[in-house]
């Protein structure tokens, strides 16, 4: 049997729902948090050995290219873990309709907002 339904192979023009964007995004900073945590377990690990490795961990931390990486490490936490509750709210059975997503989507944006705005705040 030949399916007759269109295809659109351009996905540039696909419209995906504010919901979906943050599903993925929450994928996303998943696999970040995965690569960020074994580096920053790398960087305890050498910090461990002796006071002149932590001390030459502490110079490379203090650079901007590190304290760039740990920022978007712990943007990455925030917006995982914020998303991840709005996840869990979801098997729950709250927000599950069209209206609900949107609307429990434009929440987790505000919180992650809020929330690493105060996380800044705290470590500037």
């Amino acid at each position: 049997m030949k399916d007759k339904r269109p295809v659109n192979l351009d996905i540039t023009t696909i419209k995906f729902p504010l919901a979906a964007i943050a599903s993925i995004l929450h994928r996303i900073s998943g696999i970040g948090l995965f690569f960020g945590v074994g580096i920053l377990l790398y960087f305890l690990q050498i910090s461990l050995r002796s006071e002149a490795e932590f001390e030459r961990v502490a110079v490379l931390l203090d650079g901007l290219l590190m304290t760039s990486l740990l920022g978007l490490i712990l943007l990455a936490m925030i917006y995982h873990l914020i998303a991840g509750i709005k996840h869990l709210l979801l098997d729950l059975g709250i927000g599950e309709s069209k209206q609900g997503a949107k609307r429990g989507t434009i929440i987790m944006w505000i919180m992650f907002v809020l929330v690493t705005g105060v996380a800044v705040g705290l470590l500037w």
